[in-house]
């Protein structure tokens, strides 16, 4: 996807605090943190959302949220939480499947 800003930072075209990169998925920093950690961890193959995933990328979503403990645990997170907004109406902002992940602070509201 030329337009897609998360495929362009897949490509090296846009630079990112890169905290980990494998041949399937690359996780760095967001932008706009919500909590004192906030890192995203983003497939390498463009698919728009959750909802545009089949049972072909079941192996990859178990890889992303198996990996986002271990991540968490690498940037000093001893609890964290996980998020996918799906959609426009669920708050997806980039239309390229990624996970939010977030901690370290107080100030994340209880659900």
């Amino acid at each position: 996807m030329t337009d897609c800003i998360f495929c362009k930072i897949v490509a090296g075209t846009i630079p990112s605090k890169m905290i980990y990169e494998d041949d399937d998925v690359i996780a760095f920093n967001d932008i706009q943190p919500i909590a004192p950690v906030h890192f995203l961890i983003v497939p390498k193959q463009h698919t728009e959302s959750l909802a545009h995933c089949d049972e072909t990328q079941q192996a990859l979503l178990g890889k992303i949220l198996l990996l986002a403990p271990k991540l968490a645990q690498q940037q000093g997170l001893s609890g964290f939480r996980t998020m996918i907004n799906t959609g426009r109406e669920g708050g997806q902002e980039v239309f390229h499947l990624h996970v939010h992940v977030f901690g370290g602070g107080q100030t994340l509201p209880k659900t």
